[in-house]
């Protein structure tokens, strides 16, 4: 909490705030509140995340790379500056095309 609070009303470049690691998904919590959680994720080129349903909407922001992320059996591929909701209650899932890294932004009111 206290490194949240470190970045509250300062400039910041999502790209240089989370690092990539080989073989590995990375993530970082930068708001956490009881409507909604900010999440900044970094994935190793082949890494995912397996399909899941949640119980919120969530706003997919590709900063860095490049996903496919599947919603309900439909493929889209992002890259870097483009965005995706992913309907609560529905499956989806992400894989990294090539290294990248997305912001999560979770809605829970």
């Amino acid at each position: 909490m206290n490194e949240q609070k470190n970045l509250v009303g300062k400039a910041l470049d999502l790209r240089e705030l989370i690092q990539y690691q080989d073989g590995s998904v990375v993530s970082k919590t930068l708001v956490d509140r009881g409507i909604g959680t900010i999440t900044l994720f970094s994935f190793d080129e082949g890494q995912g995340l397996s399909e899941h349903t949640a119980p919120f909407d969530a706003v997919v922001q590709i900063v860095d790379g490049e996903a496919e992320i599947t919603i309900s059996g439909a493929r889209h591929n992002l890259k870097a500056g483009q965005m995706i909701i992913m309907p609560a209650n529905q499956p989806h899932a992400l894989k990294a095309i090539e290294r990248f890294k997305m912001l999560l932004t979770m809605i829970r009111a």
